[in-house]
C-alpha cells in the first residue's frame, strides 16, 4: 500500500485526535483536518506539471501536508536543502531531476535571505487562492470511507518513487536518491519491531524533512502509527526545543550529536523526563555526550546508523539491546555483510571491512545516474562507503567512512579513531575534527582542527599513549566555528578545503 493510502486509513481511524502541533506557526492540526488539507492540496497540485515537484519548506505542518498532497496527486516530491546555499540547491535540483516547479514559503525565503528562483510557487499564495468550492469538495471527499477516498486519489505501486532526497554532499556533489514507498515502509516496519510505536507516542520533530532521518522518523513514523508530531522549524533553537520538551512531554526525540550537545547545554534537569527513546544518528556519538546526558537527565542516548540510500535505518541500539559505542544490531529485514576492503572476502567477527547492506529498505537507485548506482549496488548489496565490523554478539561497530581512512606508510589510519581519542582530551566545550591533506614526502599529512587553541605538546603526549606515532596529527589548526551541513553533520569537505587554504597560507608566509 502506498504511504499516502496508509495515511488515509490512519487519519480516518484517528479522527479528531491531534496529529501535528506546529510550534513555529502556533497551529494545531487534527488527523481529520490533516486529511482534508492534504486532499485539498492534492486537488490543486493536480494542475501542476506531472512528475517531479520541488519542496523547499521548513519543518512544519505546511511541509507535511504539501508532501502528502503531492503524493495524492501522483507527483513526486523532491526535497530541497534550504539550510545553506538555498538558491544554488534549488537550481541544482531542478537541473539534476529536470523539473521546474518548487513549492516554497515566502516567509522562509525572507528569513534565510534566499532570492527568488524561476519556478518557485509560494505556499502562502496557494492557500490564499483556495476557493470556497474547492474547500467544499475536499470536505465532502474527506467524509467518504477510506476505501473510496483511496480510489479517488492517485494509487500507484509500492515500487513507485515516493521521494527524491539528496545526499549531503559533504564529500562529493549531491546524488539524487530515489526512495520508493516500499523502501520507506519496510524501514518503518522494521523500526517498529524494535521500538513499538503507538498512538500513545509523541514525537518531537525538529530535524529538517529534506534529511532522510527527519523525513522517515519525524514525519512518516508518527503519521502511520497515529502518534502526535510536535514540530519546530529550527533545530538550532536549543532553548525553545527544551521548553517544548518540558511542557509537552514527547516520548521520542531524534537528532545529531551536535544538536544533542546544544540541548544538553541549554536544558534544565527534568526537561526530558517524558522521553522513552532519545536516538542519536548521522554522526558518531561521543562518549562524553552519552555520559553527560545520562548524568544530567538520567536517559540513555541510543546510537543508530543509517544512510539516505537505506531509508535510512540500518542498525540501532534499543532499551533491550544496547551496547554503548556500537551502532546497535541490524534491524529486522536488513542484512549486513562486512567485506575486506581489498580482497572482497567476508570478514570475521571484530575484523574491520566495508559495510554492505541488503534489504527492502535499499533505494531504487540514483536518479539518472546508472554509473553511480552500479558502483554502489552490486547483486542487491548496497556498498555504504563506510568501514566497520560485526562483533560476536551481532552488534555493528562503525569506524568511519572509507574516505576518512588514510594510507600512510602502508598502514590504514582511521581519522575517526583519532578524533574519538582527541575529543576525550580537549576541553569539554571544545569540538574537533581530523582531516588529511596531500604531503609531498609521506603522501598524506594528518591535521587536527579544534575550536580552541590547545597546549599541543601535552595533547600529543597523551594521544601518543593511545595511538601509533604514524597516526598522530602533524599540525593543529583553530577554526572557531566548525562548518556543518543542514542536518548538523560536520562538513568534512568544507573543513578540508579550509585546512588546505590555511596550510598553503602558512607555507607561503614561511617562505
Amino acid at each position: 500500500m502506498p504511504l499516502h493510502h496508509q495515511f488515509i486509513d490512519v487519519a480516518k481511524k484517528m479522527g479528531d485526535t491531534l496529529a501535528i502541533h506546529d510550534f513555529t506557526t502556533s497551529r494545531k492540526v487534527s488527523y481529520s483536518r490533516a486529511l482534508l488539507a492534504s486532499l485539498l492540496l492534492g486537488s490543486i497540485f493536480n494542475k501542476f506539471d506531472n512528475g517531479f515537484i520541488g519542496i523547499m519548506m521548513p519543518t512544519s505542518a505546511g511541509c507535511i501536508l504539501a508532501k502528502i498532497g503531492l503524493l495524492m496527486s501522483g507527483r513526486i516530491p523532491v526535497m530541497i536543502n534550504y539550510s545553506t546555499g538555498a538558491d544554488l540547491n534549488a537550481r541544482y535540483a531542478q537541473k539534476k531531476c529536470d523539473f521546474r516547479t518548487i513549492i516554497t514559503s515566502r516567509a522562509l525565503l525572507e528569513k534565510i535571505g534566499c532570492p527568488y528562483v524561476d519556478g518557485m510557487i509560494y505556499i502562502e499564495d496557494i492557500m490564499e487562492g483556495i476557493t470556497p468550492l474547492q474547500k467544499v469538495k475536499a470536505a465532502a471527499l474527506a467524509k467518504l470511507p477510506a476505501a473510496i477516498i483511496k480510489k479517488l486519489v492517485h494509487g500507484g505501486d509500492d515500487n513507485d518513487v515516493a521521494v527524491i532526497l539528496f545526499t549531503s554532499g559533504s564529500e562529493l556533489d549531491p546524488k539524487a536518491v530515489q526512495l520508493t514507498h516500499k523502501n520507506i515502509r519496510a524501514n518503518i516496519d522494521s523500526a517498529h519491531e524494535r521500538f513499538h510505536f503507538s498512538p500513545e507516542d509523541t514525537f518531537l520533530s525538529s530535524l529538517p524533512y529534506f534529511h532522510v532521518f527527519g523525513l522517515t522518523v519525524n514525519l512518516w513514523i508518527p503519521l502511520l502509527y497515529g502518534a502526535r508530531i510536535l514540530s519546530y522549524a529550527n533545530p538550532l533553537d536549543y532553548r525553545v526545543i527544551c521548553e517544548i520538551a518540558r511542557d509537552h512531554k514527547p516520548t521520542l526525540m531524534v537528532g545529531t550529536p551536535s544538536f544533542f550537545w546544544g540541548y544538553l547545554r541549554k536544558s534544565e534537569k527534568g526537561d526530558f523526563d517524558s522521553l522513552r527513546i532519545a536516538m542519536v544518528g548521522a554522526d558518531k556519538c561521543p562518549d562524553s555526550l552519552r555520559e553527560s546526558f545520562q548524568e544530567k537527565h538520567g536517559k540513555d542516548l541510543f546510537e543508530g546508523y543509517g544512510a539516505t540510500e537505506c531509508s535510512p535505518v540500518i542498525s540501532v541500539n534499543s532499551p533491550e539491546d544496547n551496547r554503548p559505542g556500537s551502532v546497535g544490531k541490524p534491524i529486522h529485514g536488513v542484512q549486513v555483510r562486512i567485506e575486506h576492503y581489498e580482497t572482497g572476502e567476508e570478514c570475521g567477527p571484530g575484523e574491520d571491512g566495508r559495510i554492505l547492506v541488503k534489504g527492502d529498505n535499499v533505494m531504487k537507485g540514483y536518479f539518472d545516474d546508472f554509473e553511480q548506482t552500479s558502483l554502489h549496488i552490486r547483486q542487491g548489496w548496497y556498498d555504504t562507503g563506510d568501514m566497520g565490523n560485526l562483533d560476536e554478539d551481532g552488534y555493528l561497530w562503525h569506524v568511519g567512512r572509507i574516505k576518512r581512512f588514510v594510507k600512510i606508510g602502508g598502514e590504514m589510519i582511521s581519522l575517526v579513531k583519532i578524533e574519538s581519542i582527541l575529543e576525550k582530551i580537549i576541553p569539554e566545550n571544545a569540538q574537533c575534527c581530523v582531516v588529511e591533506i596531500p604531503d609531498s614526502t609521506k603522501g598524506s599529512k594528518i591535521i587536527a582542527v579544534t575550536t580552541e587553541k590547545l597546549e599541543e605538546k601535552s595533547i600529543l603526549k597523551e594521544m601518543a599513549s593511545q595511538l601509533p606515532k604514524i597516526a598522530l596529527p602533524k599540525q593543529f589548526l583553530v577554526i572557531e566555528d566548525l562548518p556543518k551541513m543542514g542536518s548538523g553533520k560536520i562538513d568534512f569537505r568544507t573543513i578540508t578545503d579550509l585546512v588546505r587554504e590555511m596550510h598553503a597560507g602558512n607555507r607561503t608566509n614561511a617562505n
